[in-house]
């Protein structure tokens, strides 16, 4: 079973989003253990403190290096962890193969950053790896953990009745995924594809690459290097 330790000091703001969904029966089937620590279990005096001002100056605060590296040493000393992940907005962006490659390893630690982040001993002597899903700076890392799990613990082995069904998203082989129809195949004048009605299962293999080859090139031409090129009607 895959386990997932989230560090917070807003442990109730991840409660909705492991609560529902594919997350939620992940951890019915004991697929997957998430495990919420609240940061102020941790804190320093009768007032349990996890944040400070900034040495040097400056507005807003600074998770301390103290209760962190308690919680994260207590958590050590009862497994074996395969990556201590800081959820950063100026870390490596998220991406699918990063998604595919966490959903492999066996106990991994988020830790999420509030205020101004965490004083920087942490993340130069403790994490091993970081995470940004994206250029722009939220309240907190809470919000992203729970885009890492969700996009995670879904590929993990048992948790879709049919793996197929992800291994066919956007962004696995570097490709956005070809358009999806269902009932009924003309609605108003509006058809689905012929092809895919066909019950060719060549043809419809070939249509939907080609088809998500074209999406990809109009949408997202930066994916599209480490595959063939595809032909948009310009001249190489």
């Amino acid at each position: 079973m895959m386990r997932i330790d989230i560090i917070t000091c807003l442990p109730r703001l991840l409660d909705s989003p492991f609560s529902h969904s594919i997350v939620k029966k992940a951890q019915e089937k004991k697929l997957v253990e998430i495990v919420v620590h609240d940061l102020y279990a941790y804190g320093k005096g009768p007032r349990k403190q996890v944040d400070d001002y900034p040495y040097g100056g400056g507005a807003g605060m600074v998770l301390m290096i103290g209760p962190i590296v308690a919680c994260l040493e207590g958590l050590q000393a009862e497994r074996k962890y395969d990556e201590i992940i800081y959820l950063a907005p100026d870390g490596p962006l998220f991406s699918q193969q990063r998604a595919n490659s966490l959903a492999l390893k066996q106990n991994i630690i988020l830790l999420c950053g509030h205020y101004k982040g965490i004083d920087e001993r942490i993340r130069t002597h403790f994490i091993t790896s970081e995470i940004s899903i994206g250029d722009y700076v939220l309240s907190g890392g809470e919000l992203a953990a729970a885009v890492v799990v969700d996009s995670v613990v879904r590929l993990v082995p048992g948790v879709l009745s049919d793996l197929t069904s992800a291994l066919e998203d956007s962004f696995q082989n570097n490709l956005i995924a070809p358009p999806v129809y269902t009932r009924p195949a003309n609605f108003r004048g509006l058809e689905v594809p012929a092809v895919l009605r066909s019950g060719h299962e060549a043809k419809i293999v070939a249509f939907r690459k080609e088809i998500a080859l074209a999406r990809t090139a109009a949408r997202r031409p930066e994916l599209l290097p480490s595959h063939e090129q595809y032909n948009t009607g310009d001249k190489a």
